[in-house]
């Protein structure tokens, strides 16, 4: 499509092809009708192109339509831009059909309805003929030269308001979450807008263990209790359990009052809609409020859930909505998708403090159309979204990371061994935890279960606070666990996980082997518990109807795998310092084992089994923790949980959400390798009728009872229903509006109006004809029966396509749309063909 010119290259054409209509039928009133016939398509001869045709009718050129200078303006508007564009120009010049400027003036023609897909070939040649004109304007003013820069930088600005927005919402999102988190165990009397480090930061006596001193007054100390003793614990539970219930319900009766759309990740519905697929409301002002709100109360109650997720939900929402405040993109669904995936990427740079993580992650996970200057926006967005955050600083540290990591021993190429076994103990961990959660959202679905939402999550809340607070490493904030199990055990750990033999003399030199104490037995024991209980929970929590993400509780899942491997590593270190195994390296008495990176590859292997994603997942890793040197490790894991979550189940949980929910997602990364041919996918079936439109005669009656009638999204116009040839494809959207549209504004348009859409016509009795070429796309796909559907499939990937026409020899037989394609292929692959829900 780039290579149509918009005006052509010779001042006068030498000849045309008279392809569809046979010479000297022409009026100049554009009323009336007339019948073609068999014959009337057959003559494809060269002929002189007469002034006199085109002084009023179009003549139909294949893709195109050709117009004379002379006569343009007669039947244009003069506000159409594309009008005013030819009336300033010499010589002939080409409209891409279906595209012209003057559909603008009935109002919603080129927009979409809920639930179905876009067509990316229309949006994107509708704005570069926007474009076109809009250069060649810049010439004529001053004013049209400014407005060709703002058209030139709007995307620039607008990237740059979303990662503001979007690094400014995380802020507060942390904020918030980190408060209110610590509410659950106590509050500061002196100022109660502070959490627990905030209240502590003026005081000396704060222990590492708990992050507790006098300023910082537990529920126990406010009821006069103290802080240690059965009645203290009982009061503690009883509040940590009512707090998590009243934050719970609040985030779930938000959500169910105000924006049912704000409820789970979001991350499945976001791939889906930048597939091209239309879910009106998902990424609306109220959805971006109540995810915001509920994403904070959901994660200080307690559930097994993230922030991460939602986060890229949330600063999709703001791509959206800031995006109205540039035509260029507000209008242009295609276009509107290259803020959407910039917007993506600065969800999860804020989210994990990981810029270049977050273009990566929206590159290989979110994106479907990802051009080279979408990627530089992603990053601009990505960067001015960390950039802001870190200037909020809610961490209240000099990192704007979230698990900043210190140590920097170089691992042992042994150790490669222990990374891919933790790289398949995490693929394993991921498999598991996708099955039953796609089991029990199934179930969820078509039980009575899903009519009571409230419930189910004041339920899953109630089990959890109740289960998670005895055990400290579940009651504790999920991301201070995580960072716990990175950390290494140094002079200033006080957690039983650090419980070794040691005697630190100095407080400079190097951390010495020693055995395990039976603290750190203990805590093996608790996080065993702790990665049970957790992996049942998170089944559970995921789907639930609150703000719900992913990425910390896998995280937590595979750091807590990682760490007790770890630990036992560093003990066969300990006991057997001399074999082949650690090369010497672990014969001089310092600790050459790292716990803590062990855990961080763990996590790493998890995450990448749950997701499946595997560059972005490593980048997304050291940036995380800083821990640049540990990419091979990082690297080892990710790939081998990919080939194992791979070979025990095709999908990752995004994936398997999307065919859970039906959506019409074709994965550019997989491959059809069946041999069907398109006339077995089409519909409709042979000997079968197809609803078509004839050019020229056919009534508004008709046309309106063939849209009560059927339900297709778009009908094949033909020459007439005898000989079946094709001339173009319109949608019923845009039907419907034309309709009411010349109903509402054109004179003597009545049921018995004979509707035309190409071809020359001719005067006759009775009603005016209601001329409806305009919103004909003249240039449809079409394929013949005979074409491979490995072919169909790679052109509906490549192409963003709606539907494609098939034909024989020039004659329609049917239509293929993309739920066609996925219902055969998910056919081809033995599943239920019927899961696809929408177009």
């Amino acid at each position: 499509m780039e290579r149509f010119p918009l005006k052509s290259s010779v001042s006068k054409m030498g000849t045309t092809y008279q392809s569809v209509y046979k010479k000297g039928t022409n009026t100049s009133n554009g009323r009336g009708a007339h019948t073609s016939t068999d014959d009337d398509m057959v003559d494809i001869t060269p002929g002189p192109h007469r002034a006199a045709d085109s002084s009023s009718t179009p003549t139909n050129h294949g893709t195109f339509q050709l117009y004379e200078h002379s006569g343009r303006n007669s039947n244009a508007s003069a506000n159409s831009f594309i009008a005013q564009y030819f009336s300033s120009s010499a010589g002939d010049a080409v409209i891409f059909s279906g595209m012209q400027g003057d559909t603008d003036e009935i109002p919603g023609i080129g927009q979409y309805d809920d639930f179905h897909t876009i067509d990316w070939q229309r949006d994107i040649a509708r704005d570069r003929m926007r474009h076109r004109y809009i250069v060649k304007k810049r010439q004529d003013s001053i004013w049209d030269l400014i407005k060709g820069a703002h058209d030139a930088w709007s995307g620039w600005v607008c990237v740059l308001l979303v990662g503001v927005c979007t690094g400014v919402v995380a802020g507060v999102i942390d904020i918030g979450a980190s408060w209110m988190t610590d509410l659950k165990f106590g509050i500061c009397p002196q100022a109660f807008w502070f959490n627990r480090e905030q209240c502590c930061w003026s005081n000396d006596e704060i222990t590492f263990d708990h992050g507790n001193c006098s300023e910082w007054m537990t529920w126990p100390q406010l009821f006069g209790e103290s802080r240690d003793g059965p009645g203290a614990y009982i009061i503690s539970y009883l509040f940590y359990i009512v707090w998590a219930l009243l934050f719970a319900a609040l985030s779930a009766s938000l959500v169910r009052m105000f924006a049912p759309y704000a409820c789970g990740s979001g991350i499945p519905e976001i791939k889906t809609i930048l597939s091209g697929f239309i879910i009106r409301g998902y990424l609306g002002k109220w959805t971006l409020i109540i995810k915001v709100v509920g994403l904070i109360l959901s994660v200080s109650s307690g559930l097994s859930l993230g922030k991460e997720g939602p986060m890229v939900h949330i600063a999709s929402c703001l791509g959206n909505i800031l995006s109205y405040l540039f035509p260029k993109y507000g209008r242009n669904e295609a276009k509107k998708r290259e803020i959407l995936s910039a917007a993506a990427a600065a969800g999860v740079s804020v989210a994990f403090g990981a810029p270049i993580g977050g273009v990566l992650f929206s590159l290989e996970e979110v994106s479907y159309y990802f051009p080279l200057k979408t990627l530089w926006r992603s990053f601009f967005c990505a960067l001015i979204a960390a950039f802001i955050l870190r200037s909020i600083n809610p961490f209240g540290n000099e990192h704007s990371v979230l698990f900043f990591v210190e140590y920097n021993k170089p691992w042992i190429f042994f150790e490669l061994i222990p990374f891919v076994g933790l790289g398949i103990i995490g693929g394993c961990i991921a498999t598991i935890f996708i099955k039953a959660n796609i089991y029990w959202c199934r179930y969820r679905k078509y039980s009575k279960l899903g009519q009571y939402p409230v419930t189910e999550v004041l339920v899953v809340t109630l089990v959890t606070a109740i289960i998670a607070y005895p055990n400290p490493y579940t009651r504790m904030n999920t991301s201070q666990l995580i960072y716990l199990l990175f950390n290494q055990c140094g002079i200033s750990n006080s957690d039983p996980l650090c419980d070794y033999n040691r005697n630190f003399t100095d407080v400079n030199s190097a951390i010495e082997k020693a055995a395990a104490g039976p603290g750190v037995y203990q805590a093996i024991w608790l996080l065993l518990l702790a990665l049970i209980l957790k992996l049942v929970m998170t089944v559970f929590t995921f789907g639930i109807k609150v703000p719900c993400g992913l990425f910390i509780p896998s995280l937590a899942l595979g750091a807590i795998a990682g760490r007790i491997v770890g630990i036992g590593v560093e003990q066969l270190a300990y006991n057997y310092p001399k074999i082949w195994l650690f090369s010497g390296e672990c014969s001089t008495g310092d600790d050459c084992i790292t716990p803590g990176l062990y855990a961080m590859v763990g996590a790493a292997a998890v995450l990448g089994g749950v997701t499946r994603m595997t560059v972005s997942l490593v980048v997304i890793m050291f940036e995380l923790t800083g821990g640049v040197r540990y990419i091979v490790p990082l690297m080892a894991a990710a790939m081998a949980s990919k080939w194992v979550g791979d070979a025990l189940g095709r999908q990752g949980i995004y994936d398997a959400h999307i065919a859970l929910n039906g959506y019409p997602f074709l994965d550019s990364k997989d491959e059809f390798q069946h041999t069907s041919l398109a006339a077995d996918v089409m519909q409709p079936k042979r000997n079968e009728t197809l609803a078509v439109i004839t050019q020229d005669s056919m009534t508004v009656d008709d046309v309106e009872t063939l849209l009560k009638e059927t339900e297709h999204n778009g009908y094949p116009v033909v020459v007439s229903k005898e000989s079946q040839y094709l001339v173009g494809f319109v949608l019923r959207r845009d039907l419907n509006l034309a309709i009411a549209n010349a109903r509402r504004t054109m004179e003597g348009i009545i049921g018995q109006s004979v509707v035309i859409f190409a071809g020359p016509v001719q005067p006759l009795p009775g009603p005016p004809s209601l001329p409806l070429n305009r919103i004909l796309d003249m240039a449809p796909i079409t394929v013949t029966d005979q074409t491979p559907m490995e072919t169909v499939v790679d052109m509906f990937r490549k192409l963003g396509l709606r539907q494609t026409l098939v034909t024989h020899n020039g004659r329609l037989l049917g239509v293929i749309t993309k739920k066609d394609v996925l219902r055969h292929v998910k056919q081809m692959d033995n599943e239920d063909p019927n899961s696809v829900l929408f177009n």
